[in-house]
């Protein structure tokens, strides 16, 4: 196909595609998947190898936030029956934290529901991360704590702090649709003021909550405009008792489909495969990692991943291999020191990031109902609990 050649030559040049070029992807059909797939794959090798990224969540605290997500199993009024508590205390959240990187993680997540944190909180958290890196030498970790106020993001960088993550999760024109707390534009500024203070910028997405084709673009090029140096890519988890309990809306082709746009968008920034994999790429995850160079191991924050081992065996079976803490994630253009003007130098001027409508999301045929519900499973283990973690 034209448009793939032309993808992947943009994406080896680290040249933006079109917003017609990245609608046009997700607009292929079943039959040219796997054409899709190489072409992405072949823009993911050259920035990555063979490498995947290990990342491991712990959920300090969990359930009880004010905010009205419509997607999140912890927002205000979620009757979905999660596990609920308060903050772990730093020697708890570190011994989490150690499962992970006993399983090869090379990230910890550390996550807080809340729309976001107090002094105290930050104070909590600071503690938290210098118990994990004092016990785990080489160990990034990554904040992610909701909206952040004035200093928050210095200090928590002056703690230890490698990186800050904060998703805008959709376009701007439907974030009214899923969140009425606050807005894109609050997310926008939090995901700057972690740049600004030093921290690499983690920001994504979440796809499958009835969003056209358009909202997805539309989300993928406010991110690549913002920079981050990693983009999770979440596939929504229809929590019952949350508004969107009901919304299968994604196929594992479709999700394929997705993930291979963020790849030819952000040829060169850390692509994440996120929460919802097993549930919607399902057998097909092995291919994903031919579009993406980092997965989350093991459990999310509220719902069971599969096995760590399993993780571990797929990436070895698929011929990839687990990046270690010894080698640097990001090419040599994206590290730090180095002067990132130029990374979307052909970029958003020649995008069109702003123009056009797109079009509407294809009609997907949802899974029958009888084989849904068994596939999201509620976080049972781990942080707060009694049970070991998942890793």
């Amino acid at each position: 196909m034209d448009l793939l050649n032309t993808l992947v030559d943009k994406g080896l040049r680290r040249e933006l595609p079109t917003r017609e070029e990245a609608l046009a992807v997700l607009a292929t059909s079943d039959d040219e998947l796997l054409d899709v797939v190489a072409a992405a794959g072949k823009v993911r090798r050259q920035w990555f190898g063979r490498r995947v990224k290990l990342n491991y969540l712990v959920n300090l605290k969990s359930g009880l936030c004010p905010e009205d997500c419509s997607y999140c199993s912890q927002r205000l009024g979620s009757k979905a029956e999660i596990l609920k508590y308060t903050w772990l205390k730093p020697d708890d959240a570190s011994k989490a934290a150690a499962a992970g990187v006993a399983g090869g993680a090379k990230r910890v997540c550390l996550v807080a529901s809340g729309r976001g944190p107090t002094d105290r909180d930050v104070d909590r958290v600071s503690e938290t991360i210098s118990a994990i890196k004092e016990q785990n030498e080489g160990i990034e970790v990554c904040a992610c704590l909701g909206l952040l106020s004035d200093g928050q993001a210095d200090r928590l960088h002056a703690a230890g702090a490698d990186a800050y993550n904060h998703n805008l999760n959709t376009s701007e024109a439907t974030y009214g649709d899923i969140c009425t707390t606050h807005d894109f534009s609050d997310r926008v500024s939090t995901v700057q003021q972690a740049q600004a203070a030093g921290m690499s910028a983690c920001s994504g997405l979440i796809a499958g909550m009835g969003e056209s084709d358009a909202d997805l673009v539309d989300v993928v090029f406010a991110l690549r405009e913002l920079d981050p140096d990693s983009v999770p890519v979440n596939f929504l988890i229809p929590f019952e008792g949350t508004p969107l309990g009901k919304e299968w809306n994604l196929t594992p082709q479709r999700a394929l489909r997705i993930l291979a746009m963020v790849r030819f968008v952000c040829p060169d920034i850390e692509v994440r495969l996120a929460g919802g994999r097993e549930v919607h790429l399902r057998s097909m995850q092995p291919l994903a990692l031919h579009l993406v160079n980092s997965i989350f191991l093991g459990d999310y924050l509220t719902s069971e991943g599969q096995a760590g081992k399993d993780d571990l065996a797929m990436i070895a079976d698929a011929g990839f291999e687990v990046e270690g803490t010894d080698t640097t994630t990001l090419p040599e253009h994206r590290r730090p020191g180095c002067g990132r003007a130029d990374t979307a130098e052909s970029g958003c001027a020649e995008s069109g990031c702003a123009s056009g409508d797109g079009a509407p999301a294809a009609t997907i045929p949802a899974p029958p109902e009888e084989t849904r519900r068994d596939l999201v499973s509620v976080r049972r283990r781990g942080a707060g609990t009694e049970l070991p973690p998942n890793a």
